[in-house]
C-alpha cells in the first residue's frame, strides 16, 4: 500500500490504497470496501466542492448514474454528495486504458476498431438510456478489460461541465474530441459523445482526427475543418466520417453503429485486451489482447420504399416531388436523452448547422436563392392556436426556432404543438426531412402507434412526412422540408391520425413560412 502526506486514510467507509490517476474533476483513489472489494472513488477538487450549485447538479448526476447497467460500463456502487469533497465510487475494473494500451501495442487494425467501436457505441446506449451524456468520452476514459472495453467517468462530468461554463465560461472535456457544440460552448445531447466515439476510433487506429497543437486550434479545427481519417482503414472511413458530422443530426445514433459495425451474426467474443488500471488515468499491469476475430461487415439492407399517400385522396403511386425514394432503417431506436422536443438537432445553437451545408455528399451544385423564411405569427391555423413561448438562434446560414403553440379555440384540432425548425438554403430535402423525423421521434422508449407515411395534402406543393409515437403520452409527429425552411411539429396529445396532422400541418406552415420581402 502507498502512504503520503496527502493520501486520505478513509473515504466515506472504503480503505484507501493508492492514488490511481488525478485530472480536472479530481483525484481518484483505489480502495476497498469493509468486505474488501476494490473500488475506485473519485473525489471531487476542492474548488469545485465549495460551489452549492455543483453539489446539486453531482447529486443529481450520481442518481441517474447509479441506474446505468450493460457491460461496457463500470457500475456505481456508492456516492456520497454532501461530504465535504463530494465523491463518487464504481466497481474497480482492472486494465489499461486505451490510450496506454495504443502507446504499447501501437494501432488497431480494422477488425479491433470494428469491435471497439461496436462495444464503445453499447456502452453509449446504456449511458444514454439513463439521461445521461457523457461528455468527455476519450482514450483515456476507456479500460480495456479482460471481457472488453469499459467506459468510465460519466456521472460527475455534467456537474462539472456546468460549473466551468457557469464560472469561466469554457467548455468541459478534452480539444480534440469536442464535438462543435461543446467547442461553442453550447448545449450538448447524445450526439456528442457519437462524435467523440468518432474520435476514439481515429485515434486506435493510429491517427488524430483534428491534429495537434494547442486547445483553441484543436477546437476550432473541430468546428470548421474536415477530419483527417487518413489513418482509419477505408473500409471503416464512411461509419467514422457519419461519426464526426458537424451537425449533429446528421450523426448516427449508437444503435446504428451496432448495425454497421458489429458482425451478424455475432462471433464468439475473445478478450480485447488483458488487465490493469481503475476509474481514473491510472493503469495497472497489462496483460496482451487475445487475438480478435474478422468481423464480417453488415449487409446493406435493401431500401424500404416509403408509400406517398395523397391525403383525402387514396393512395398515389405517384411520387410527390422532394419525397424520399427510400425509407431509413425502421425503428433502430436507441436510448437517446430526452432533452426537449429538439433532441440532437438543437445542438449546435438550436438549429441545423449551417443551415443545411453539412449533408455528407459531395454536391457544388448552387444553393437556390432564399425567398422565404420561418416566422412565429401569434396565432396560427386560423387563430386555433396562440403562441406562448419562443426561442430564436441566429445560424452561420440562417436561423432556427423552437416555440411552442396551445389550442384556444373551442375544439381545436389538436391541443397544443410545437415547433422545431430552421430558415436558410437546404438542398437534400428527402435526407433532411428524415433526419429530423428521428430527432423528434427517437426517444428510446418510445412505441410507433401509426408508422411514418409520407402525406400529400391537396393544395400543398411538398410532401409531408407523419408518425405517431407513444410515449409517456400519445403524439403525432409531421415534418417538411422545402428549400427555404425545414421544420417539424409535435402534436400533443394525439390519436393515430396522420391525415388530419398532415392537413393542420399544411395551415400551420401556410402560416409561418413567409416571403422575404428584403434582401441584403
Amino acid at each position: 500500500m502507498e502512504t503520503g502526506v496527502d493520501l486520505p486514510g478513509h473515504i466515506g467507509t472504503y480503505v484507501v490504497e493508492r492514488e490511481l490517476g488525478a485530472g480536472g474533476m479530481g483525484t481518484v483513489y483505489l480502495a476497498r470496501s469493509r468486505g474488501g472489494r476494490p473500488v475506485a472513488v473519485k473525489v471531487a477538487r476542492p474548488e469545485l466542492a465549495a460551489d452549492p450549485s455543483f453539489r446539486a447538479r453531482f447529486r443529481a448526476e450520481v442518481e441517474a448514474a447509479r441506474q446505468v447497467g450493460g457491460f461496457h460500463t463500470a457500475p456505481v456502487v456508492d456516492a456520497d454528495p454532501d461530504a465535504a469533497a463530494p465523491w463518487l465510487a464504481t466497481a474497480y475494473i482492472p486494465g489499461p486504458t486505451l490510450s496506454g494500451l495504443l502507446d504499447e501495442q501501437g494501432p488497431m487494425g480494422e477488425p479491433q476498431l470494428r469491435l471497439l467501436g461496436a462495444a464503445l457505441a453499447e456502452a453509449l446506449q446504456a449511458i444514454h438510456g439513463c439521461g445521461l451524456i457523457h461528455r468527455d468520452l476519450k482514450p483515456g476514459n476507456i479500460i480495456m478489460a479482460e471481457d472488453g472495453p469499459r467506459v468510465l467517468d460519466f456521472g460527475i462530468a455534467r456537474a462539472v461541465e456546468s460549473t466551468r461554463l457557469t464560472s469561466t465560461g469554457t467548455a468541459f472535456g478534452t480539444p480534440g474530441f469536442l464535438s462543435p457544440e461543446q467547442a461553442r460552448g453550447l448545449e450538448v445531447g447524445p450526439a456528442a459523445d457519437v462524435f467523440a466515439l468518432g474520435a476514439v476510433l481515429v485515434a486506435a487506429a493510429g491517427g488524430k482526427a483534428f491534429g495537434e497543437g494547442e486547445a483553441m486550434g484543436l477546437m476550432y479545427r473541430a468546428v470548421h475543418d474536415p477530419p483527417d481519417l487518413s489513418a482509419v482503414p477505408p473500409g471503416m472511413r464512411p461509419v467514422v466520417a457519419d461519426c464526426l458530422a458537424k451537425n449533429p443530426a446528421q450523426r448516427p445514433v449508437p444503435a446504428q453503429l451496432l448495425d454497421l459495425l458489429a458482425p451478424k451474426p455475432p462471433p464468439q467474443r475473445t478478450a480485447v485486451a488483458g488487465a490493469g488500471a481503475g476509474a481514473g488515468s491510472g493503469a495497472g499491469a497489462a496483460v496482451g489482447p487475445a487475438p480478435m476475430p474478422t468481423p464480417t461487415p453488415p449487409p446493406t439492407p435493401l431500401p424500404t420504399p416509403t408509400p406517398t399517400v395523397v391525403v383525402g385522396h387514396g393512395t398515389s403511386a405517384e411520387t410527390v416531388e422532394d419525397a424520399p425514394t427510400t425509407a431509413p432503417p425502421r425503428r433502430a431506436r436507441t436510448a437517446l436523452l430526452a432533452a426537449g422536443v429538439a433532441g440532437a438537432l438543437l445542438l449546435t445553437g438550436g438549429g441545423l448547422y449551417a443551415a443545411g451545408t453539412f449533408t455528407g455528399k459531395e454536391d457544388d451544385s448552387p444553393l437556390p436563392p432564399a425567398t422565404h423564411e420561418l416566422t412565429t405569427p401569434i396565432k396560427v391555423a386560423g387563430g386555433g392556436y396562440v403562441r406562448d413561448r419562443e426561442t430564436w438562434k441566429q445560424e452561420p446560414n440562417g436561423k432556427s426556432v423552437i416555440a411552442h403553440y396551445a389550442g384556444i379555440s373551442k375544439k381545436p384540432e389538436f391541443r397544443e404543438f410545437s415547433i422545431t425548425g430552421s430558415s436558410g438554403r437546404f438542398k437534400h430535402l428527402g435526407e433532411e426531412r428524415d433526419r429530423l423525423m428521428r430527432s423528434l421521434t427517437h426517444t428510446g422508449k418510445e412505441q410507433v402507434t401509426d408508422p411514418r407515411r409520407d402525406l400529400h395534402v391537396p393544395g400543398s406543393e411538398i410532401t409531408y412526412s407523419c408518425e405517431t409515437v407513444t410515449d409517456a403520452t400519445v403524439y403525432t409527429v409531421c415534418v417538411w422540408a422545402d428549400t427555404n425552411t425545414i421544420a417539424g411539429i409535435k402534436f400533443t396529445p394525439s390519436a393515430a391520425r396522420l391525415e388530419a396532422a398532415a392537413a393542420e400541418t399544411q395551415k400551420i406552415r401556410k402560416d409561418m413560412r413567409t416571403p422575404i420581402t428584403t434582401h441584403p
